[in-house]
């Protein structure tokens, strides 16, 4: 009996043990950093599929998309910061409200946002944009395909890189003007001619925000996960490890 008291003690430690370090984990990952890779083109040259990034919770407060599955145990947002213009924020999508997107905030409340002939106007003014150099995109394994690739500022200063593969004539490169209501932002993908943003399904509400994109701590090309380690060597992007996001 001794033997067999001893052993259940060892394994409801073992099971304490678990059970504190999933509760540490969904702590960290509700209230300070949460993992997030990038599964799309839409941020091209920002961030590149197979980026994996630390979204920073605080930066923006609290809401009920902060934690797992999105419970509805409060309305609102707590502790809430404002984003900044040219944040790359991670949100859930205002259609479904569960998929997770990633974005630069382009509007505040009460902006009025216009694209025409591709350059981005805020408030009547046209942002100013500086064409580079050609940003060449891997298409397939062999094939360079060089597109058009600009540094664009925002009248609060802070600048990036964005590309255009079809140009100044694709079908989002002439918009409406969006009013940006009270509680919500206008976000555009940096890949302009491949991103699903707001100027197409809206705007985001204050509420669907989850966090700011900060630091990106590893990146994988091909298409591997993050766990076949034995494709590491090969496909390591180590230029980009380590390094916070603009």
């Amino acid at each position: 009996m001794a033997d067999q008291s001893s052993w259940l003690s060892e394994l409801w430690e073992l099971v304490r043990t678990l059970i504190y370090a999933i509760v540490i984990a969904l702590g960290v990952r509700t209230v300070a950093f949460e993992p997030f890779n990038i599964p799309s083109k839409s941020m091209v040259p920002s961030l590149l599929v197979g980026d994996f990034l630390f979204v920073s919770k605080f930066a923006y407060g609290y809401s009920r998309h902060s934690l797992p599955l999105s419970p509805r145990l409060f309305d609102g947002r707590m502790f809430g910061k404002a984003p900044e213009r040219g944040d790359v924020a991670v949100f859930k999508y205002p259609v479904d409200n569960s998929t997770a997107y990633i974005k630069r905030i382009i509007g505040l409340p009460g902006d009025r946002i216009q694209v025409i002939g591709g350059i981005l106007n805020i408030n009547g003014k046209p942002v100013k944009r500086e064409r580079i150099e050609d940003y060449v995109e891997q298409a397939v394994p062999g094939f360079r395909n060089p597109v058009p690739q600009y540094v664009e500022t925002l009248p609060n200063g802070r600048s990036y890189r964005i590309v255009e593969s079809r140009g100044d004539r694709a079908t989002n490169d002439d918009t409406r003007v969006f009013i940006v209501p009270p509680g919500a932002y206008f976000a555009m993908g940096d890949n302009r001619d491949n991103s699903a943003d707001s100027r197409y399904w809206g705007f985001v509400p204050e509420e669907n925000l989850v966090g700011r994109a900060d630091f990106l701590f590893f990146s994988i090309s091909g298409g591997y996960s993050i766990l076949e380690v034995w494709q590491w060597p090969q496909n390591v992007r180590f230029n980009r490890l380590f390094k916070t996001v603009n």
